[in-house]
């Protein structure tokens, strides 16, 4: 293999990959193939042209994952904590708990590390829950170790060159079996869900912000109505891709007369940085974080989890961490595979976690553009999908009046994915909804997404702006108030609430914990009585916040 790498530096692509495809399969009796996809379909099919070899020289970082262990207890074990009726219902797991039973063992981790260290990698982080290893290396050595050739080619849709492995990486000599390797590409970026209107444009407004823009006081008021919680006692985190500017949330709040009282915490996961300098922009990071507080001004703290680029480093440190229960994600991207986080995702169902992921903000998607709208993760059967409405309250920072759907609410079918078992009661999907009785269905509920809210960011404040990036923190604000109450009602934490949703949205009680929005749609998707691909089951009806049980 190090023949074929060494001469890549002086003949052609079309040679090369025959000289690497010799050696490889020289190797192929010591290599693994991984479970999970890492080359892109665009390389495959040529829409994607090569561009040049990546020098040997460069450096990259990389995620290495292992697989879970006893898979089938784990399936048997989630099913059972969202069942009433289970003895093991609502009784989550710590994380040293979860890695006990489920995570890879002590000497699988160790041969990973051993492996890498022997190929030239260097380890630059571990994981309590032995998921995740973080590693970074020259090109040169991450080739030779996985047995890969790393270039740089055209974005088919995107002005801008991208690398990319140009086959499945295959460990060779590893006898430990791995799932999925992040970081041996950056084709696709994530992007926040949060887009800003014509202000000529502007319709009906009833918040009480500059121009009768919503505040994030608003909201709280139109849907918590009658309740008295606040967040206290509860911890909420963020999912973000760049640092933020605590001035900027202090800004906002000064603005609107409010005191902000709730610690924000900021957590690098890979050593970016925390703030936001040069040419970044935090109007998604303050947003979110202007937003949860709003919704929930009691919390005990905020907590930002920052990364460059790595969702898995982001996702493994709420994780592992396991203080924030209620967690938020306004991003969206397009894995190569998009069960990679799965393992993440499920010991946050285990654990006791909820995220809530924005469903998108281009309206309906049809199976042919999945992979360039950046909606992932708002598909996955672990997360919550939140769409958007457009609210009406009764006046400036008065009550819910009435509600329609977001003509731009991301909601559709994945064939990526089966449909979850949540979703598989008769009832649910239905010829009025147009859903899938085979493939995920999204979103699950929704909020006020319209572009009508008020928002400060680099430095100033703006109206007009709106997204389901605004929907996904105001929902995970919306559980940390459910937990509060659970807690002064002696009962455990709410968890992972999609299987509950769906239970209330058959039950007799829908309309006391849900506004059902029935008017309005997203293109190919009408919003309808019930459960529909727009707005799941609605938005949250604060007279009886929910998620009953032990």
């Amino acid at each position: 293999m190090e023949i074929g790498i060494e001469l890549r530096r002086s003949i052609g692509h079309a040679s090369l990959r025959f000289i690497v495809l010799l050696c490889a399969a020289g190797a192929a009796a010591t290599a693994q193939s991984l479970p999970t996809r890492h080359v892109r379909q665009e390389i495959v099919n040529g829409a994607a042209s090569f561009v040049s070899l990546l020098p040997a020289a460069q450096t990259l970082q990389l995620d290495i994952a292992l697989p879970l262990r006893n898979q089938s207890e784990l399936d048997h074990l989630l099913e059972e904590l969202c069942r009433p009726q289970s003895p093991l219902f609502q009784q989550y797991l710590s994380v040293a708990e979860f890695t006990q039973r489920f995570g890879p063992t002590e000497v699988d981790y160790a041969a990973v590390v051993r492996f890498a260290e022997q190929n030239g990698l260097t380890v630059t982080g571990t994981s309590p829950n032995r998921l995740i290893l973080n590693v970074q290396g020259s090109v040169r050595n991450i080739e030779r170790a996985f047995q890969v050739t790393m270039a740089s080619y055209q974005h088919p849709t995107e002005p801008r060159t991208f690398y990319s492995p140009d086959r499945e990486p295959s460990p060779a000599g590893l006898a430990v079996p791995l799932w999925h390797i992040s970081g041996l590409d950056n084709f696709s970026i994530p992007h926040p869900a949060s887009v800003h209107r014509n202000l000529v444009m502007k319709g009906k407004v009833t918040g009480s912000g500059p121009g009768g823009d919503f505040l994030g006081s608003d909201i709280r008021a139109a849907y918590t109505a009658g309740t008295t919680f606040y967040g206290t006692g509860q911890s909420l985190g963020l999912a973000e891709f760049g640092g933020y500017n605590i001035a900027d949330v202090q800004t906002y709040f000064a603005n609107v007369g409010q005191s902000l009282r709730v610690p924000v915490k900021g957590i690098s996961t890979d050593g970016s940085p925390l703030s936001c300098t040069g040419g970044c922009t935090d109007l998604e990071q303050a947003l979110d974080i202007e937003e949860a507080v709003s919704m929930a001004p009691g919390l005990d703290e905020v907590r930002v989890y920052v990364a460059r680029a790595s969702d898995v480093d982001v996702f493994n440190k709420m994780a592992t961490d396991n203080i924030s229960k209620s967690l938020s994600c306004s991003w969206g991207w397009s894995p190569p595979d998009p069960s990679s986080d799965d393992p993440i995702f499920q010991e946050f169902a285990a654990q006791g976690q909820t995220i809530f992921v924005a469903s998108g903000d281009k309206g309906s998607y049809g199976t042919g553009v999945l992979g360039t709208l950046n909606i992932y993760p708002s598909f996955d059967w672990y997360v919550v999908s939140v769409g958007g409405t457009v609210l009406t309250t009764s006046g400036a920072g008065g009550p819910w009046e009435s509600e329609t759907a977001w003509s731009d609410s991301g909601g559709g079918v994945n064939p990526n994915f089966w449909i979850p078992k949540y979703q598989q009661v008769p009832g649910i999907i239905t010829e009025a909804n147009g859903g899938s009785l085979a493939y995920r269905n999204c979103p699950d509920v929704a909020m006020e997404a319209n572009q009508d809210n008020y928002i400060c960011f680099d430095g100033s404040c703006a109206e007009g702006w709106g997204g389901t990036s605004f929907a996904a923190p105001r929902w995970a604000a919306y559980l940390a108030l459910m937990n509060q109450k659970r807690v002064a009602e002696g009962k455990a934490l709410a968890g992972f609430i999609n299987t509950r949703i769906y239970e209330i949205g058959l039950g007799g009680h829908y309309t006391t914990h849900f506004h059902d929005i029935t008017s309005g749609s997203n293109g190919e998707y009408s919003a309808v009585t019930g459960y529909d691909l727009v707005t799941g089951w609605g938005s949250p009806n604060g007279a009886g916040i929910f998620v009953g049980g032990k």
